[in-house]
């Protein structure tokens, strides 16, 4: 990546494009503002109304990959002083449960990287962390530095930090022009910038190949629900994990939105979409809104079944983790794919800044690192953030 001169910075023109206004990118474009460079921000939509849609999402630290734990505990610290500075909570502290088959293993992960903000749990205090929640018995774990993340006002507040830096306009070209630039053409604009960010969601992939790169990317549609707290909202409420399947479904993730009024649950299960976005089963996304209804019916008690509310979004998977995450380069320009971005995204933020600003980018964010899978943590050297 070529490295951009205190010149160019200076001249008081955009220096940075970034394509999209999800939370990666208005992360991204925050970071850069922290960095003191000039930044326009591109975005055909509402902000963080594409696939950071919704009104909250689990912050967790337990996965597979401890280099993704790593980055999970980078990307708490930054959320907890991106609060301060936009005077926002950002993310709860009432912690994640996670039970499950899967719970040692997710315990073996952060135990070793030494102080895990997680711990076993045993049924009782599982109920007083989740008091949604049917009977349950077997392995529990409380992720007490996770929560849910707000996202609704996460959203606002970045979008306000970034001020007039957005443009409300549709990206239609990027070009690599030969001068060091790259060109970005929308509807009704023409600019160059010397470094370029894509973080457009589904459309990255798109607009990857006209800089000559082809993104792995599964695309897929889901949708998650809300459902009211059936008696008056605990004053705590842990986000869940249901990895268990009692209740006859595997992979169940949910989190309490603010106030503790309703609760959002979705099914990690997707409907396989083609390139142009339309579901190979027309039918699916309402047979996976039925699932989500009934496990309510049989897990979650504490919840009245009659849906509140919805949200489908997109899911734009990488091959190698349902969690994982890669940052191609080409032409002047770096594009970011995967999917369960949003408690990843501060951190990711600032790395892509760094990158766009002239900096080596991270060793694990670049696609043969393969960062999410578990199994290539191991033959990968570690980034900066890896080595503190």
């Amino acid at each position: 990546m070529r490295h951009m001169t205190r010149d160019q910075i200076a001249a008081g023109r955009d220096t940075v494009g970034v394509v999209g206004a999800g939370i990666v990118g208005l992360c991204t474009a925050y970071a850069l503002k922290e960095r003191g460079v000039p930044v326009t921000v591109y975005e055909h939509g509402v902000p963080g109304n594409g696939q950071s849609g919704g009104e909250s999402r689990v912050f967790r630290h337990a996965h597979d990959d401890p280099r993704m734990v790593r980055r999970a505990l980078e990307s708490r610290a930054i959320y907890a002083e991106w609060a301060q500075a936009l005077d926002s909570e950002l993310v709860s502290d009432d912690g994640v449960v996670a039970i499950g088959s899967k719970v040692e293993d997710r315990m073996r992960v952060l135990e070793s990287l030494g102080d895990a903000p997680a711990r076993r749990i045993d049924s009782a205090e599982l109920r007083r962390r989740m008091p949604l929640l049917a009977d349950y018995d077997g392995p529990a774990m409380l992720d007490f530095g996770g929560g849910a993340i707000r996202t609704t006002a996460a959203i606002r507040a970045l979008t306000t930090a970034v001020g007039d830096s957005l443009i409300a306009d549709e990206v239609v070209s990027l070009r690599a022009t030969g001068r060091d630039t790259v060109e970005v053409r929308t509807g009704g604009h023409c600019a160059e910038h010397a470094r370029v960010v894509v973080c457009a969601g589904r459309n990255t992939a798109g607009l990857a190949r006209q800089l000559g790169l082809s993104i792995p990317v599964r695309l897929a549609a889901h949708v998650r629900i809300s459902f009211a707290v059936r008696s008056a909202p605990p004053a705590r409420l842990a986000c869940l994990q249901d990895g268990s399947g009692q209740w006859g479904e595997v992979g169940i993730y949910a989190a309490p939105e603010p106030g503790n009024r309703r609760y959002g649950v979705g099914l990690s299960h997707t409907v396989d979409v083609r390139e142009d976005g339309s579901p190979l089963d027309p039918d699916g996304l309402r047979k996976l809104a039925e699932r989500t209804r009934s496990y309510v019916a049989r897990a979650l008690p504490g919840l009245d079944p009659a849906p509140q509310g919805v949200r489908h979004c997109w899911v734009t998977e990488l091959p190698w983790s349902k969690d994982g995450v890669g940052v191609w380069e080409a032409g002047g320009a770096l594009f970011v794919s995967g999917h369960n971005l949003f408690k990843q995204a501060p951190g990711l933020g600032r790395a892509l800044a760094a990158a766009a600003a002239g900096d080596d980018l991270a060793a694990d964010l670049q696609p043969g690192a393969r960062l999410g899978d578990g199994a290539a943590s191991f033959d990968t050297p570690r980034s900066p953030i890896q080595q503190s």
